[in-house]
């Protein structure tokens, strides 16, 4: 939907999933996936979201507008990236390969490095920086640990999978063989 005449810009790759609603200023990568029932309200700020990442079920995206003493605060996801299911994500930056745990909120001015976990059910305070490959969890969130590669691998198998699933939804929505 447009607001204040702004359009979303979502590649024609991208699987945006029935009941998402994607408002205002929102631009959506290709090959990402917007699941059921999320919502990414780019009404006073921009939303990004990149290359194959995908935005699971139930989850809010919002941005923090400009303030007397600030410009204001979009969301940019990075590709590759993973947001569980019911995350909120508020004003803040994922870089690439960055993982938000089902349930985590992520506030207004925080940012995870790449390769960055913010574990499920954690609150990750306005402003805080998680590290390159860091686990932070807890709320508020506190570092945990790095991840090791098999870890990393997983977010890695969690992308393609959600890629590929995306596809099978598409299909089957519109009635058209899986290839």
């Amino acid at each position: 939907m447009p607001f204040a005449g702004k359009a979303p810009q979502i590649h024609e790759s991208a699987f945006i999933a029935p009941g998402a609603r994607i408002i205002g200023d929102v631009t959506i990568g290709p090959d990402a996936s917007v699941w059921y029932n999320c919502v990414l309200r780019g009404d006073i700020h921009r939303i990004v979201v990149g290359a194959r990442s995908n935005v699971q079920d139930g989850s809010v995206f919002h941005v923090e507008g400009p303030r007397p003493d600030t410009e204001g605060e979009p969301t940019i996801i990075g590709e590759d990236c993973v947001i569980g299911h019911m995350a909120v994500v508020h004003g803040c930056q994922l870089e690439d390969r960055a993982f938000v745990g089902m349930g985590a909120v992520a506030m207004d001015g925080a940012r995870i490095a790449e390769g960055g976990m913010l574990g499920a059910g954690a609150l990750l305070s306005p402003g805080k920086q998680i590290g390159p490959g860091e686990i932070w969890i807890g709320r508020p969130a506190k570092y945990y640990r790095t991840q090791d590669e098999a870890q990393i691998a997983k977010i890695k198998f969690q992308t393609d999978r959600y890629c590929q699933l995306a596809k099978r939804h598409l299909a089957q929505i519109h009635g058209t063989p899986e290839d």
